[in-house]
């Protein structure tokens, strides 16, 4: 077999990647910026200019959602406000607004207990778009998996059997090493790759 096939997996070109790590990066920033507006509260709150902080968190906010907005209208370049950066603004904006509904809705030891635990889960979402992104190159006369970001390289000489699971238009591609002289290859066990991949990747290793 002759030829390659490339393909791209991330923030820019996958939606499942992209609605991922913004909702990952923004529950982090809701989480901060909660911290610190409830510490500015308080200290506001001593000299009378609790509302200055208040206000100033709303316009915040509401600057960031008519840049979006005005974005998706298409006043604004694309590039400019629909980026990583303003949909992670805006699932903090979201993200904030459920973690401050929980301290104040549920209260007490619970409301504050489900609200920390947004950063483990910000934390697995982000883990979970990480593994969803995947970029490289299927050389089918070497054989031989390109990875990028980070850099690699998978010898299929080396794979004795493969097994794909596809969601949606995805598919997520299992891979057994061989164990040259007993010898533990390294790699990647999974790879989430668009399914003509995994497809001619089963073909490859089961012809041989």
């Amino acid at each position: 077999m002759e030829g390659t096939i490339k393909w791209r997996r991330d923030v820019s070109t996958s939606r499942s990647v992209r609605l991922l790590r913004a909702a990952g990066v923004g529950t982090f920033l809701a989480a901060i910026v909660l911290i610190v507006f409830a510490r500015l509260f308080s200290f506001a709150g001593e000299v009378g200019g609790q509302s200055v902080v208040v206000a100033a968190l709303v316009v915040a906010a509401g600057t960031l959602l008519v840049a979006a907005g005005l974005s998706r209208a298409g006043v604004l370049p694309a590039g400019v406000a629909a980026g990583p950066v303003v949909d992670a603004g805006l699932a903090a904006i979201v993200a904030g607004a459920l973690i401050f509904a929980l301290v104040r809705g549920v209260g007490g030891g619970v409301g504050n207990l489900l609200a920390a635990l947004s950063i483990p889960l910000a934390m697995f979402v982000l883990v979970g778009s990480s593994f969803l992104q995947s970029t490289g190159t299927l050389d089918l006369e070497e054989e031989v998996i390109y990875l990028h970001e980070p850099e690699g390289s998978i010898d299929l000489d080396l794979i004795l059997g493969t097994s794909v699971r596809r969601i949606g238009g995805v598919a997520i591609l299992r891979l057994e090493y061989a164990r040259p002289d007993g010898r533990y290859v390294q790699g990647p066990r999974r790879l989430v790759v668009p399914p003509e991949v995994a497809t001619a990747v089963e073909r490859l290793v089961d012809s041989r």
